[in-house]
């Protein structure tokens, strides 16, 4: 049986997380509602979720270990260094979650435990 990782989380996503973040959504949305989930985000509490759980209500496909960002988030990993949360924000109208930052951390994560538990921020 393969040894279990542990993947650490830092307490709260970090500050460049959410213009990351806001540069994804202004893709999606104006300004002036990512203005407004921006500031909705950074209020809301953490919670946590299944990273298979977030991949299915994404409907994003996953990135394999070759992908370079990736790789560097599965190092962190193995490595022993805290990752930042990820940022969710719910579409409902395609009834999807947007995974606003933290794609690549996710598909990291998951290479080693689909089970594993994500801190995140969603609203």
């Amino acid at each position: 049986m393969a040894e279990k990782i542990e993947i650490r989380w830092l307490e709260k996503p970090e500050k460049h997380d959410y213009p990351a973040a806001g540069s994804y959504l202004s893709l999606l949305y104006r300004k002036r509602q990512v203005a407004s989930l921006l500031g909705k985000l950074k209020r809301a509490p953490m919670v946590r979720f299944k990273a298979k759980d977030v991949f299915r209500a994404s409907g994003l496909s996953l990135l394999g270990v070759s992908n370079s960002h990736v790789e560097k988030d599965r190092r962190k990993i193995l490595a022993g260094e805290e990752l930042s949360p990820i940022i969710l924000v719910r579409d409902d109208l395609g009834r999807r979650v947007i995974i606003a930052d933290g794609y690549h951390r996710m598909c990291a994560v998951y290479s080693f435990d689909e089970d594993a538990e994500i801190p995140c921020k969603i609203v």
